[in-house]
């Protein structure tokens, strides 16, 4: 999805942009952690394209803070792991390189990126895994909100238990459903000629 608004950000090549965000992942995770100015001054430049290309900061906080606790937990992990590395570098680490990850997808459409990984020769089958991947998120979500409105219509108790079991349901069946629907998409997609 792109950034409302125009911007030079939006206007730039989705190549550029991309090695602008490839360059500045590579940068965070090899600065040294005797090095706090450089992570500063790398918060600093995602901030400045943040607000260059006009994406609203309460969906960037949101999605920032969606995936914030993958992130810590990552390098939690990856700090008690190995021995000497302090868990906020990590985590300062992996926040830059996740900001930096959200700014680009908000401002380059998935089309453009899929588009700049097949000018860098990236396989066909991957191209085409993450296509579907992304198509059919949202088939998942709109089945799983579908799903969601259809348990609270028959739901009745408000309690906190019977909430996580009714989620678990959901859950569940969604994942059942899903599986059926790729068979379902598979099987419509090699009867048109595709194959892997």
């Amino acid at each position: 999805m792109k950034a409302v608004g125009a911007s030079r950000t939006s206007g730039l090549s989705p190549a550029v942009k991309v090695v602008g965000a490839i360059a500045l992942v590579l940068t965070a995770t090899l600065t040294p952690a005797s090095h706090p100015l450089w992570f500063a001054t790398e918060a600093a430049l995602v901030a400045v394209a943040l607000v260059e290309a006009r994406v609203p900061l309460r969906q960037f906080l949101r999605r920032l803070a969606m995936l914030s606790p993958f992130v810590a937990g990552a390098a939690l992990a990856a700090a008690l792991g190995s021995h000497g590395t302090d868990w906020r570098v990590l985590a300062a680490r992996s926040t830059v390189c996740l900001a930096t990850v959200i700014v680009l997808s908000q401002t380059t459409s998935i089309s453009e990126l899929l588009g700049v990984l097949r000018a860098a020769r990236v396989p066909n089958l991957l191209l085409t895994t993450l296509a579907l991947m992304h198509r059919y998120l949202f088939v998942l979500a709109d089945e799983s909100a579908r799903m969601g409105r259809a348990r609270t219509a028959r739901t009745f108790t408000r309690s906190r238990r019977h909430a996580w079991v009714t989620a678990a349901s959901v859950v569940g069946q969604l994942f059942v459903r899903a599986s059926e629907r790729a068979e379902r998409v598979y099987d419509a997609m090699c009867a048109r000629g595709w194959k892997s």
